[in-house]
């Protein structure tokens, strides 16, 4: 995440993302060399900065054939010398001219489809891996990766502005910042791969974006569904965070948002929050909702989703009968929570070796390590519980 801070205060500077994400790797470069025998400084964020800098000045010294646009940017930054800028603390502010914010802006812009939009400000400020990009697209990683340098290379011919819009032009750009922030926050909440369940840093940043893009388009319900969405599910316990979901998705539905993704999103998560016990949980509602959204946005992920919440309402076997109609689409193929979801459901009906094999497959598919133990501790558990019942009779 410091990383992507350094990318959107080198971006301001030199008006190309993909220059400012090279120059933000050098600095990194360095601090890996240096730091082991140096120590950390006090402020690693304005080390990194200063370094950065340094070495935008050498590349626009070496290079002269460079546009004079280049030639001025290295003078001014020649000029601060090694101080720590109030460019670069605003990088921290929460004010609504946040370089984060503009960088998310720059990169969702309409010259770049939107898929290229949202792989490249994944990859530049939330610091997602192309693997990981991948995961969250269910798609190959030579295609995001492929994404990411087109857009690149596309931003920096087009002479992109670092800016955020005008109120004319946010409208046709929102639906992919909010994406791109929804997907940011998701790959905090339930990490694809390493050895932690969740990645905080993300869904702070994702949370925090969102609460800013609020404040500058109040009147964009779905921007407040997203942020009802984020707080609620960030808050799981906390009721002060699920408080401002609640008031944040109450203001979606005064906007008539009510039937927005995000809003329908968080109408399902605010179910789950306004119950105290899990007995509780209104899963017809759920179920209600999901029907809903899947007829908004068809997706065999949401399906599946809905499938879970229709055995909680009518039973594992109305459930399992969903999943399985799932089973040849072709975007699950390696989705580890297919098998997952199935196992768990088999084993309500009592078919413990069938769900062992379901578990298995979801282990050897997921990345995340606690999830793959998981996982295959449920496998270790249904094979007991299938070796304790003994062969069909």
């Amino acid at each position: 995440m410091e990383s992507a801070r350094l990318i959107a205060g080198l971006a301001r500077y030199t008006g190309d993302v993909g220059l400012a994400e090279e120059l933000a790797q050098d600095a990194v470069v360095a601090a890996l060399e240096q730091w082991p025998e140096s120590g950390a400084p006090r402020n690693s964020g304005a080390w990194l900065m200063t370094v950065a800098k340094r070495r935008a000045i050498d590349l626009f010294r070496r290079n002269r054939e460079l546009q004079h646009k280049y030639a001025q940017i290295g003078r001014a930054l020649e000029a601060e010398g090694d101080s720590v800028t109030p460019d670069f603390d605003r990088a921290f502010s929460d004010d609504i001219d946040d370089d984060l914010l503009r960088l998310v802006f720059t990169a969702c812009h309409p010259v770049l489809a939107v898929q290229a939009r949202v792989a490249l400000t994944l990859r530049v400020l939330g610091g997602l891996s192309t693997a990981e990009i991948a995961r969250a697209y269910l798609v190959p990683e030579p295609t995001v990766a492929q994404r990411i340098v087109r857009a690149k290379k596309t931003l920096a011919r087009a002479q992109v502005p670092f800016e955020v819009p005008g109120a004319a032009e946010r409208p046709a750009r929102l639906s992919s910042v909010l994406e791109v922030i929804y997907l940011i926050f998701n790959e905090g909440y339930s990490a694809t791969a390493g050895d932690d369940w969740m990645r905080p840093a993300l869904c702070a940043d994702a949370l925090r974006l969102g609460r800013i893009l609020a404040q500058l388009m109040p009147g964009e319900p779905e921007v407040h569904g997203l942020v009802a969405l984020l707080e609620i599910q960030g808050g799981r316990w906390d009721r002060l965070l699920i408080n401002r979901g609640l008031a944040a998705l109450a203001r979606a539905e005064e906007l008539g948002g009510a039937r927005g993704p995000y809003a329908l999103q968080a109408a399902i998560a605010a179910c789950h929050a306004r119950a105290f016990r899990p007995e509780d949980t209104d899963w017809t509602r759920i179920t209600e909702l999901y029907a809903v959204l899947a007829e908004l946005l068809p997706s065999p992920v949401i399906e599946l989703n809905r499938a879970v919440a229709v055995s909680m309402a009518f039973g594992p076997e109305a459930g399992l009968d969903l999943v399985d109609a799932l089973a040849a689409e072709p975007v699950l193929r390696d989705y580890h929570l297919l098998p997952s979801v199935r196992g768990d459901l088999l084993m309500k009906l009592g078919r413990p070796d069938e769900a062992r094999a379901e578990f298995e497959r979801a282990a050897a598919l997921t990345r995340n390590a606690p999830e793959r133990e998981l996982s295959a501790e449920r496998a270790r558990a249904a094979a007991e519980q299938a070796a304790a019942a003994g062969p069909a009779g």
